[in-house]
Order: structure tokens, then sequence, then C-alpha cells
């Protein structure tokens, strides 16, 4: 079990959601929380009803500059989450161009412009702590996913990459990656979403993966076992079974 109390850790993407979940399980395991998304009434509603200490800093990751200016505010921390995303269903059928770019430019650009921040500091000092959000999305193409599913790829690739690179050093690497999450984002479905999770449980199993020593967790269980067992199907019955 990791000793959180007096670590700063800042979370890309806590205004709402998996994010506002995951604060409020840190702040009272004694971490002092940064809180960055866009919005600043919903982060500063957020920092009043959390247990421990906190800083607000709203923040684009869809703009260099602001990430740049809210990156040297947060000054040194002992981790990073990246928990942001934008999300619309869209098949190739009915491509949007704008919405398209956006989710690429938030889910994993975001994530690049940030991480350019964060991993240099690390690893000049050999010690902390980054946390990635992927997708069970994110493991093989899907119909109506156009944006979303390749931004996730991305996302998980990215991790994986910085695992590869800073796994023998001080700089502690983790990838999480949740199935569908009942949020502002996943209520746009019109399909049944298979187990379902609320916030507050979703960020109990991310809290739990950060406890631990492991790179991966993919969740829930056993639903993540279908996306991990469909990577392994060839073509040929992948897309018959999946498109």
């Amino acid at each position: 079990m990791t000793d959180w109390r007096g670590k700063r850790y800042w979370l890309v993407g806590a205004s709402e959601g998996l994010g506002a979940a995951l604060a409020h399980k840190l702040s009272s395991a004694g971490v002092e929380v940064i809180l960055s998304a866009r919005s600043e009434e919903r982060l500063l509603a957020l920092a009043e009803h959390l247990p421990g200490k906190a800083q607000v800093l709203p923040m684009d990751v869809a703009d260099t500059a602001s990430v740049r200016a809210a990156a040297q505010e947060a000054g040194e921390i002992d981790g990073m989450v990246f928990l942001a995303g934008v999300y619309w269903p869209m098949p190739a059928t009915s491509w949007q161009a704008d919405e398209a770019v956006s989710m690429g430019d938030v889910n994993f650009t975001g994530l690049v412009r940030v991480l350019g921040q964060v991993v240099p500091q690390m690893t000049e000092r050999d010690n902390g702590h980054i946390v990635i959000t992927g997708s069970l999305a994110g493991f093989r193409g899907l119909r109506n996913s156009i944006g979303y599913g390749a931004s996730k790829a991305g996302t998980i690739v990215m991790a994986e990459s910085l695992y590869a690179d800073l796994w023998r050093t001080g700089v502690r690497v983790q990838l999480a990656n949740p199935g569908f999450i009942r949020t502002r984002l996943t209520n746009k479905n019109d399909f049944k979403m298979p187990a379902l999770m609320e916030p507050d449980a979703a960020a109990q199993k991310m809290f739990e993966h950060m406890n631990s020593t492991r790179f991966r967790m993919s969740f829930p269980s056993p639903f993540a076992w279908v996306f991990r067992i469909a990577q392994l199907l060839p073509d040929a019955i992948y897309y018959r079974l999946f498109a």
C-alpha cells in the first residue's frame, strides 16, 4: 500500500465523472490534489467538497500555452493522472470532421502536451508517478467509434512506450483501461452498455491499481476479457462478430 500522505498529484480532467470521483479517493488518502479541466466553476465546486488540500488550475489540454502555464503554476508534483477526454459516437458513414478532430486533439494530443511538461521534470529527478487512462475501446477497431477508438489506441501505445523507456527508472508508469462508466459522455450512447460502472466504483478500481505495482489494468472483469480475446481473433472472425 502506498503512503499517500503529503503527496501532490495533478489530476487532468477532474471536473466531473471518474476524475472527480478519483479526486475524492486521493484527497481522503491525504493527497494534495491539483485539479485541472476547462470549467473553473466545476473545479471550484469540487474543491469545496474535498476533505483535504486542493488547488484549482483551469486548463485546456487542446491549448499548448494553457498547458504550459498550468504546469508552471502547479510546480513540482509527485504524480499526474490523465483523465481528460471528449467523446461523440460516430460511424464513418456520418463523419463529423470537427468532432473527430476534437477527439484526437483532446484524448491523445492533449495527453502528449501534458506529458511534455511532466515527464522531463520527473526523469530529471528520477522520481514520479504517471497514470494514464485509456479505454477498452482502444484495443481494436469498433463500429461507430471513429475518432474515439483511434485516440484511445494512441493513448494506450503512448503509455506502453513510456513504460518501456522508464520501467527501470524511478518514474512509475501505469495504464488503466476502463469500460463503460456512467458519465455525461456515455449518456450520448443510444445502446445498452454492458457492465456499466458508476464513477465511484470505477475510481475505486483506479485507486487500487495506483496502489499496486502492476503496469496495466483493464476493467471491469469479465467484460474486459472479451476485448482481450478479441485482439487475438483473425480479421475474418473479428469483423464478422464486431462489425
